[in-house]
């Protein structure tokens, strides 16, 4: 795992478990594909974002990645890539639901096939707010 960026940013007011949450299936999403895509050295890069009253973090990996048809269908609800009772294909729908619905943020998904993937988090400030 490699950071980059971050300190100094202004509160973000959120539900700490529901970030925990998000966090958890972006991660545990990304180490399943390099695994099942054979990612011989897999990795994870986080990078702070800030702008337009939003903090949040940029999570990319070098795993297989995915393709545009694919992308516009992340984040429904029971859709999954993962083989049949391996997965529920609610983590990312929930996700979202959790960031967008709940917290009135961002989350946004990019890849091309076999350049990884990188998933963009971002939750308004509480001077966005106010």
């Amino acid at each position: 795992v490699v950071f980059s960026g971050g300190g100094g940013q202004p509160p973000v007011p959120c539900e700490k478990s529901e970030i925990q949450q998000v966090l958890f299936n972006i991660f545990k999403n990304g180490a399943e594909a390099m695994a099942m895509g054979g990612t011989k050295a897999p990795q994870f890069t986080i990078r702070y974002v800030v702008e337009r009253g939003m903090v949040g973090v940029e999570i990319r990996d070098n795993g297989p990645g995915f393709s545009k048809p694919l992308r516009k269908r992340l984040f429904e609800p029971f859709f999954t890539t993962k083989p049949v009772g391996t997965g529920t294909g609610l983590g990312l729908s929930v996700s979202y639901f959790i960031i967008v619905e709940n917290h009135g943020g961002e989350l946004t998904a990019a890849s091309r096939p076999g350049k990884g993937a990188v998933f963009t988090v971002k939750l308004p400030t509480q001077e966005r707010i106010e």
